[in-house]
């Protein structure tokens, strides 16, 4: 165990129940495969990295897939709204003694390995660390002991959620990662040459 720990949320890769927004487009299966694609991206750039790695799966835990057991820890997120998730995942494993958390998602094919480390590293000159997303959300999100009012009275899956949550942070020490835009509509791969083979043509 070190002191640091990076929770990553994931949904159970299951047709018609990710990327949903992007599917309205480009169909479930697209979207599905588009998803898969970015897990294991997320995978690739965290395998490697020098702390320990919590996998929250969105309904139940899943052996023997893209995350190696000798790599990742795995749970299965609470009950609740995406705040209450997130807290019950922080309070989770500050409990088991952790110094610095963070979180991301595993949608992001922006985000590099050094986002991540730079994100811990910020945490020891800092109470809180946020990784700000294009869409007015965020992708990071590290604290050095938990913040209760950062998961309270938001908007999940909205653009305010940033700007609620810096307010939370006003009176803290917090710090900021460079914007990074994560994938959630056809406009968000359109242009990229990596998510071509995702498009129908009628689309390209």
């Amino acid at each position: 165990m070190t002191d640091s720990a990076l929770i990553i949320f994931t949904r159970n890769p299951e047709l018609g129940k990710c990327k949903t927004r992007l599917a309205a487009t480009i169909g479930d299966q697209n979207a599905l495969e588009v998803y898969q694609f970015l897990l294991d991206h997320t995978v690739s750039i965290t395998r490697d990295l020098p702390f320990d790695k919590y996998v929250f799966y969105s309904e139940k835990v899943h052996n023997n897939d893209r995350w190696d057991e000798n790599i990742y820890q795995k749970e299965v997120q609470s009950e609740g709204d995406l705040g209450l998730k997130m807290r019950s995942a922080f309070e989770q494993l500050f409990a088991k003694g952790y110094k610095k958390l963070a979180i991301i998602g595993s949608d992001l094919f922006d985000l590099q390995s050094k986002d991540l480390i730079d994100g811990l590293a910020l945490l020891d000159q800092h109470e809180a660390v946020i990784g700000p997303a294009q869409d007015g959300g965020y992708y990071f999100l590290g604290m050095t002991h938990l913040i209760p009012e950062i998961f309270e009275k938001k908007e999940w899956g909205t653009d305010t959620v940033l700007m609620d949550t810096i307010n939370d942070l006003l009176n803290k020490n917090f710090s900021s990662l460079p914007v990074r835009n994560d994938i959630d509509y056809f406009e968000d791969i359109k242009d990229k040459a990596e998510f071509q083979r995702f498009i129908p043509e009628h689309l390209q």
